[in-house]
């Protein structure tokens, strides 16, 4: 048997392996439970825009993936057919000026910009649409170094968070102390995100979605709490030195244990709004955006 005979074998050999190797990966990861969400660190029914924002991320990548199977399908079956035969010399013949190709490799990239770019902009204006004058609850976010302060404006009670103080040797029991963000569940919720001094971003991993705290201006933060649970958030911005501790949870529960805890802070004299005035800059003008 030639080397060159020997050589094609191992490039066939090996082409199959691959692709079954390809083929089993793809199969275990659909019949994965990280695959269904996208590999996302949420699950449906957590917020109404979270789960446009999974459908929309699930979505392209499954497009991604058709692309990519159709291209390496392409390309395999390209190494297969043109590959050197033996008692074969230079090069295969060679394809050139096919208009049809030619056409349909520029038409078929446009119409996948397209479509991605649709379905993208449909669903970030379906998630940035103002709804304040739906909203069941409104709530005003002050970000500061390094905490939050959380003015429920229905209610006339606010919250003032303090820093997190994280031990170098492990976190437990610091979750507890965290500035926590209560919200009814099944209500249609307005965040009115603000800075008391640098920028900031208010970030809740769970509900796929963070707004910058810019100084000078006013971000929402609109959604529909559809779930009980008690959800991780923090600063995604970097602020400062102790911007790694500028955490905060949010609790969404029951409208009889909000309208408890609301209770607890006005019997706490927790009455009014923590404003401007406690801003670094007292004299910054917050327009809304």
């Amino acid at each position: 048997m030639s080397s060159q005979h020997r050589t094609s074998s191992r490039k066939l050999k090996g082409l199959k392996i691959s692709s079954v190797t390809l083929a089993s990966a793809l199969f275990l990861t659909g019949c994965s439970d990280q695959a269904k969400v996208g590999w996302l660190p949420t699950h449906r029914g957590v917020t109404d825009n979270a789960d446009l924002i999974m459908d929309l991320w699930i979505g392209s990548w499954v497009a991604a993936l058709i692309v990519g199977l159709i291209t390496w399908g392409l390309m395999l079956w390209c190494f297969i057919a043109y590959r050197r035969r033996k008692n074969e010399i230079g090069y295969p013949r060679q394809l050139a000026y096919h208009a049809p190709l030619e056409i349909f490799y520029t038409i078929a990239p446009i119409i996948l910009i397209v479509s991605l770019f649709s379905f993208s902009d449909t669903a970030e204006r379906a998630i940035t649409a103002p709804k304040a004058d739906q909203a069941d609850v409104t709530v005003e976010v002050y970000g500061k170094q390094w905490a939050w302060d959380f003015n429920y404006l229905d209610e006339n009670v606010y919250s003032s968070g303090v820093q997190a103080r994280l031990d170098k040797q492990g976190d437990e029991g610091v979750e507890e102390t965290l500035p926590t963000l209560y919200l009814p569940v099944n209500s249609t919720v307005d965040l009115q995100l603000k800075t008391r001094d640098v920028i900031h971003s208010f970030w809740v991993p769970a509900f796929l979605e963070k707004r910058d705290t810019i100084p000078g201006q006013t971000n929402h933060m609109y959604f529909t709490t559809h779930e009980e649970g008690f959800y991780a958030g923090k600063c995604a911005e970097l602020c400062g030195e102790y911007h790694s501790e500028m955490l905060f949870n949010v609790a969404v529960v029951s409208q009889e244990e909000y309208d408890q805890q609301m209770k607890a802070l006005a019997d706490e004299g927790n009455t009014g709004r923590l404003g401007e005035e406690f801003n670094r800059n007292p004299n910054l003008n917050v327009m809304d955006k």
